[in-house]
């Protein structure tokens, strides 16, 4: 580690070496002058350079590489070749690497470092569906801020994130890092994440750039099967999938990226209309784009481009700006441009946008600024951002079911027997997409309920992963051995409570893990029937990445709380809700199925032809289950209760429509509600769904107190998008509906 004085050294002699490198920018006034003036200086391979991302490859701290692509790529840094890099963290591989290319390449164009961070860095935070269902858009911006402001002192200035794909089938398994079904909920947490990642001024050194992740249409990925095709139309792809990206470029994204999956036979990445036309033109972005991982070249597999070469023509031409690691633009666009096949105005046009995200990270101002060890010993797993994770945690617990009261134990409460092989898991936890931290730190479920009483009693009932094979955990569930359930079983019968942890491992979920099945892997079921079998005071603890199918669980079990993948702090924040310290408040931000065979399942539906008329045969239903959810969007329940009444409807003015509700803590808790508004727009020049979230408000509630909501209803709330991309409101009538779900609330209606 370099002392304080050396470091100081090393930075004055950095920057000046940098202002003599790049003086000819230092008379332009703005940062886009500042751009221009340097892209004049640059020669066409060094433009290139800036378009190519390359992965971490070797040890920074140690030997250059001297042999095969290591050495090539090496070889680029040097010579200016490369603008960014991925998967590099810590200050002292940072501080190298950047040093290198500073000091080494003939302009001296800082590196941008990127890097994964989704829900935390080394501290964790819930994973990003559990964020979304606290619904709390203050708590979710704190939490990015947090991962920014950690990830940042070790080194990172780009985060991939947030990823604002809309996704109704549970079957795919990155579901857990988006904010669910909801277009409105979408667009509002991405949004949180965005301004959480870039604070007010990027410039500051506790900030990282945001990336609007993946455009488009990935969440619909046919059969819920990852990297598969999408095929939707114009209504769903303007009106569902667009509107999240649309808010995080107003919201100032620097980055967005592309996705892996074709549309409408094109592949995302050679999309013109997506990224050319949409995104640069009619929404004005003026920050850059960058591929998926190998995208590009993947290209190739789809049987949409020839070779490499080809597939490089095709991406930049559609408007992808940076490639990251399929070589395609390192390696064949100075030729593309030479042939005359693709314009030097188009590379122009990339780079400019990369440099501008440089000079508004300050990177050309000190390209050190990311790299100060005394920062790194600070701020990573520091105790504040343990604080703010456990709060987060603490918000995201959705209570699904409470009957008789049986949450929140007493803290006198004797004989409780916790059954389950995640209660003792410090690592599933902790979720997927979490490259930065480390193995095993979440605090177990065991752990945070030793901190309010000793009278617990644990049995595992049935080992849950046998192991994992290969680099990308692929799980081993066990999927026959109940020789642990006896022991479990007679702990259940001797408990006065018993709280069953189960569900998925925090692998189950994330990028290509898809399923077919949505129930608690291997013996879980059994065993939590088993149990039951002695002792009904059961206390269901779900821990997930998605929505699962808790049919049984919700016909026979008392209580039930979705406590996801939590993070750093799962266990204490479960414990806090279990005991009443925190009164749950979550609202679920995905439908969960009754059957698998439901999905993809979402509230916000269109009417068909033949709507409800049971009793009939010829009706759109399913003849072995109920079309409903089991647990509906923006469900979920809490120790308080609250009422609505009195709703009141404004339409004086057309171009703000107040709703105002009453709402009523009518219990002796205090707590927190989620207040949901819908509307449903009965006729219009395209079929529209039964009903829509179109605004939200979580409030605080002392025990008895009553208090007014009010929403405002604009142009934006209610207007689409016809089928060639233009936003239009018409005239008719609305219903409205405000509540604490999807479905239920209480109705009025107007006129527009």
């Amino acid at each position: 580690m370099f002392s304080d004085t050396l470091r100081q050294r090393l930075l004055v002699f950095s920057i000046g070496l940098i202002a003599m490198t790049t003086s000819y920018i230092a008379s332009a006034d703005t940062i886009d002058d500042k751009v221009d003036a340097l892209l004049a200086k640059m020669t066409l391979p060094e433009k290139i350079g800036q378009m190519n991302q390359y992965n971490g490859f070797w040890d920074v701290t140690g030997p250059a590489p001297s042999e095969g692509d290591a050495e090539k790529k090496f070889s680029h840094l040097t010579q200016g070749l490369v603008g960014s890099v991925l998967n590099v963290s810590g200050v002292e591989q940072v501080r190298e690497l950047q040093k290198l290319v500073v000091e080494e390449s003939r302009l001296g164009i800082p590196l941008m470092f990127g890097l994964d961070v989704i829900h935390g860095h080394k501290t964790l935070s819930p994973i990003p569906l559990a964020e979304a269902a606290s619904w709390d858009l203050q708590a979710i911006e704190k939490s990015a801020r947090v991962a920014a402001i950690e990830s940042s002192a070790r080194g990172i200035n780009w985060t991939f994130a947030p990823m604002v794909d809309i996704s109704r089938d549970a079957r795919w398994g990155r579901v857990m890092e988006g904010a669910g079904e909801d277009t409105y909920l979408g667009q509002k947490v991405g949004v949180a994440r965005v301004k959480g990642f870039q604070g007010e001024d990027l410039s500051k050194p506790d900030t990282i750039a945001a990336t609007a992740k993946h455009l488009a249409g990935y969440g619909f990925s046919e059969a819920g099967r990852d990297y598969n095709l999408v095929d939707v139309g114009n209504y769903t792809l303007y009106n569902v999938i667009l509107p999240p990206f649309k808010s995080a470029v107003d919201a100032g994204v620097k980055t967005v990226m592309n996705s892996f999956n074709t549309l409408n036979g094109v592949p995302a990445t050679a999309s013109k209309l997506l990224q050319r036309d949409i995104l640069k033109t009619q929404w004005g972005f003026d920050g850059f784009i960058i591929s998926d991982w190998a995208s590009t070249k993947e290209m190739i597999y789809h049987g949409y481009s020839e070779d490499l070469k080809h597939a490089a023509e095709q991406a930049v031409k559609a408007g992808s700006d940076m490639d990251m690691e399929s070589y395609a633009y390192v390696n064949h666009l100075q030729e593309l441009v030479q042939e005359g096949k693709v314009k030097e105005s188009h590379i122009d046009d990339a780079v400019r946008r990369i440099l501008k995200v440089k000079f508004e990270l300050g990177l050309f101002d000190d390209p050190y600024r990311y790299v100060d060890d005394a920062r790194e010993t600070e701020q990573v797993y520091n105790a504040a951002h343990s604080q703010a994770a456990l709060d987060m945690a603490k918000r995201s617990i959705v209570m699904l079911k409470n009957e008789q009261n049986l949450l929140p134990l007493s803290k006198e409460q004797k004989k409780i027997a916790v059954i389950g092989p995640l209660a003792e898991d410090k690592n599933s936890p902790l979720g997927s997409w979490r490259i930065g931290s480390d193995d095993n730190t979440a605090v177990s479920l065991l752990e945070g309920l030793a901190n309010y009483t000793h009278d617990i009693s644990y049995q595992k009932g049935a080992d849950f992963i046998l192991g994992e094979q290969s680099f990308i955990k692929e799980l081993v569930v066990n999927e026959s051995d109940t020789s642990g359930f006896p022991d479990a079983v007679a702990l259940a019968k001797e408990s006065d409570v018993v709280i069953m942890m189960l569900g998925e491992h925090g692998f189950h979920s994330g990028e290509a893990r898809s399923r077919t099945k949505l129930d608690f892997p291997g013996v879980q079921q059994e065993l939590l029937e088993a149990v039951y079998a002695v002792n009904k005071n059961i206390v269901l603890l779900v821990q997930t990445g998605r929505p699962l199918v808790l049919d049984w669980a919700e016909k026979h079990i008392p209580s039930i709380l979705v406590t996801w993948q939590l993070g750093s702090q799962s266990g204490n924040a479960i414990a806090k809700v279990l005991f009443g310290d925190y009164n749950p408040s979550g609202k679920l931000p995905m439908s969960f199925p009754r059957s698998v065979g439901q999905v993809p399942l979402y509230y916000n539906v269109m009417q068909t032809g033949r709507p409800v008329t049971e009793g009939t045969v010829f009706w759109s239903h399913y003849i072995d289950e109920r079309n409903d959810a089991l647990f509906p969007f923006g469900h979920g329940l809490s120790y308080s209760h609250f009422t609505y009444s009195n709703l009141r409807i404004d339409d004086s003015n057309k171009k703000a429509i107040k709703v105002t509700v009453d709402v009523t803590n009518d219990s002796a808790m205090d707590g927190e509600e989620v207040v949901q508004l819908y509307i449903r727009d009965r006729v219009a020049s395209l079929t529209r769904p039964i009903k829509e979230l179109k605004g939200f408000e979580k409030i605080s509630l002392k025990a008895a107190e009553t208090e007014s909501v009010q929403f405002t209803l604009t142009d934006d709330e209610l207007g689409f998008y016809q089928l060639d991309g233009n936003f239009v409101v018409e005239n008719g009538d609305f219903d409205v509906m405000v509540g604490t779900s999807s479905m239920s609330g209480i109705a009025g209606e107007f006129r527009l």
